[in-house]
């Protein structure tokens, strides 16, 4: 069983990173430019491919093609271990509650090849 650890989209609030760590502080989250992460500006079909190398699920707000990328990377033969998708009307401490609550609660295993649109709570 593996960890969920998360890579943050770049158009994703950056703050988010700091309010999942205010409420867990072992969870690893990354954001896309920092070192080791994928560049900024870098197609989604190759985060994909580092999600699925670095066991990462990605946090988005990319509801429009997102979904066609996923399709396609699978249809490869690729795997990835989830994607998270952002709803615009939450609040930054409402999604940082919802991703805190599926790290404490979760596998990384759970999500995988999945995409799913936050919030799952309700």
């Amino acid at each position: 069983m593996t960890a969920v650890a998360y890579l943050l989209d770049e158009n994703v609030d950056l703050r988010l990173r700091r309010a999942l760590k205010s409420l867990a502080g072992d969870l690893v989250v990354w954001c896309v430019g920092d070192p080791g992460a994928p560049a900024l500006g870098m197609d989604d079909p190759t985060i994909l491919r580092w999600c699925e190398d670095h066991a990462y699920i990605l946090v988005t707000n990319n509801r429009a093609s997102m979904p066609v990328h996923l399709g396609q990377h699978l249809a490869s033969g690729r795997h990835v271990p989830g994607i998270f998708v952002l709803h615009a009307s939450m609040s930054l401490g409402e999604i940082a509650d919802e991703l805190a609550l599926i790290y404490e609660a979760s596998e990384l295993e759970d999500y995988a090849d999945q995409l799913s649109y936050l919030p799952v709570s309700h």
